[in-house]
């Protein structure tokens, strides 16, 4: 079993909040097993932890070269474990994972936010006599055992499960693409890319805990959905993004506005998608020229990192059964960003008006949460609020206003232009010759057909990758299959296919081996 990511990662705690690592010299069981005992319960919602043994600690930080682990107690701890185990109540059984680093051995135990929660164990597992069964939770970087309040806490939401971990049951394995598996697995680094094609889909969605329940009866889990459907909106509806822009604002001339095509992917796709296109049309840099000055004065319309913050909260904690997508208004003076359901009911009404930092454990899509901060489009948990105020300041512009209705049924984001770029734009327009209301009519005509031109060369992309998978699976049932078998079967052309093998035989994907009637063939690993 490999890790999602690289251990690098994990070492130099980069993507992964530092109170969900722990470092540990040595085995030490005791110590070791209330940690699993506590990120298995997941008091705070933030997806379990990672215990890394055979590595020392010094102020926060691994120390390099690593300790390790000899090569001689690793089966040893393996065959520990398994009797360890049996002391946590109900039954659970962390990951663990071998890694070589400063040509030394270590270990890595994942340990995910138990289904079964709450668990409880004994603060001892290396004694015969020791039965007394207690909580654990985090707090900070320590285990402690959870007081009365939060056991009860606890058992509340144990019947909490987060929607993105829940089983889909119209999912098939054939719904996740490979293609986008392994892309994201190269892109975070980890050694389970190279596994895609040998192991399966199936298999590395099981080592990646993306598969639940029983083999007779397993499930695909939402975010697998999510994060590797070509069409999650199959699933999803109106998983999308809408943006209108109104140039002359939504009050004083509502019926001038200009549509977007509908942005439609993975969620990483659509927050990526949706950044290029909010670059392209709203975020824009004014130099003002300074005399006696080396320096020109620079302002930014919006900061990217603020706007990205917000697109990206809105999926992470939106209901992905809602029958509505999120809306973008972009006014001449803000940007509005329009997600459903509202703020949970947990955070007060004054907090909200603050916009400073919204803390709840109850998140809606908690493995969601952790891909995006794989892929760094998110900072972190309750970082979000923060992050948007802090670039907004850093901007000089004013701060973002969080609003929702009474019944909590959406929350609507209002990030306001930065009054400079504003000003002097609006005075700029006002003394230089500027483009007619026709011609920027037809530039935004341009853009749009351009966005259409693009949504239709995506469709015809994932087409084509979906051809280019049916042909992989076909070989890997029958090497020896012909080209004008696969083309009846996949009912397309014998040119079409002629044309799908030869880009997978330039890209060193398959090879044919022996004549060209009778020979057979194969995919390179």
């Amino acid at each position: 079993m490999d890790l999602e990511f690289n251990i690098k990662d994990l070492l130099n705690k980069n993507n992964i909040e530092s109170d969900r690592i722990e470092f540990k010299k040595g085995w030490n069981p005791n110590d070791i097993y209330r940690s699993i005992c506590a990120f298995a319960n997941d008091f705070d919602n933030l997806g379990g932890g990672y215990i890394v043994v055979g590595v020392e600690e010094k102020n926060g930080v691994a120390v390099r070269p690593v300790s390790g682990i000899p090569l001689d107690t690793l089966d040893k701890i393996q065959k520990e474990m398994v009797g360890f185990n049996r002391k946590i109540q109900p039954n659970y059984f962390a990951k663990l994972i071998t890694e070589k680093v400063d040509g030394k051995n270590i270990i890595v135990i994942w340990v995910p936010a138990g289904v079964q929660r709450p668990y409880k164990t004994v603060e001892h597992v290396t004694s015969k006599h020791d039965n007394n069964y207690k909580y654990f939770v985090r707090y900070g970087t320590s285990s402690i055992v959870a007081t009365p309040e939060q056991e009860k806490e606890l058992l509340a939401m144990s019947a909490h499960e987060p929607f993105d971990v829940q089983g889909n049951p119209k999912a098939t394995i054939d719904d996740i693409s490979p293609l986008l598996l392994e892309a994201h697995l190269k892109e975070t680094g980890s050694k389970l890319a190279k596994q895609v094609a040998k192991l399966g889909v199936k298999e590395i969605l099981e080592q990646m805990e993306l598969i639940e329940g029983p083999h007779e009866r397993q499930r695909i889990k939402n975010v697998a959905l999510m994060m590797f459907c070509d069409h999650p909106d199959k699933f999803f509806p109106y998983m999308q993004v809408e943006i209108v822009r109104f140039p002359n604002g939504s009050i004083k001339d509502p019926k001038n506005f200009i549509e977007i095509p509908p942005i439609k992917g993975t969620v990483p796709q659509i927050i990526r998608r949706t950044m290029e296109k909010l670059q392209d049309i709203a975020i824009s840099e004014y130099v003002q020229k300074v005399p006696d000055k080396m320096e020109a004065n620079r302002f930014k319309s919006y900061p990217y990192e603020a706007l990205e913050e917000a697109v990206v909260n809105a999926f992470y904690h939106r209901d992905y059964m809602c029958y509505e997508p999120v809306h973008i208004e972009i006014e001449p003076e803000c940007i509005r960003i329009i997600s459903y359901p509202g703020i949970d009911r947990s955070i007060p009404a004054s907090v909200i008006e603050k916009g400073e930092r919204f803390k709840t454990r109850m998140y809606r899509n908690r493995r969601l949460g952790e891909f995006l901060k794989e892929l760094d489009l998110t900072e972190g948990r309750c970082t979000g609020i923060p992050t948007i105020q802090e670039e907004l300041e850093k901007n000089g512009s004013p701060r973002a206003i969080f609003e929702t209705d009474d019944d909590r049924r959406a929350v609507c984001v209002t990030i306001p232009i930065q009054p400079e770029y504003l000003n002097e734009m609006g005075s700029t327009q006002t003394t230089q010759t500027t483009q007619t209301a026709d011609e920027t009519d037809s530039e935004e005509k341009t853009r749009v057909e351009s966005e259409k031109t693009r949504v239709e060369n995506e469709k015809t992309r994932v087409e084509n990758e979906k051809t280019r998978v049916k042909i992989l699976n076909l070989i890997k049932e029958n090497p020896y299959i012909t080209a004008v078998e696969m083309a009846e079967v996949l009912f397309i052309t014998e040119k079409g296919l002629e044309w799908q093998l030869k880009k997978l035989r330039d890209e060193n994907i398959i090879r044919h081996i022996g004549p060209k009637k009778g020979g057979y063939w194969e995919i390179v690993e």
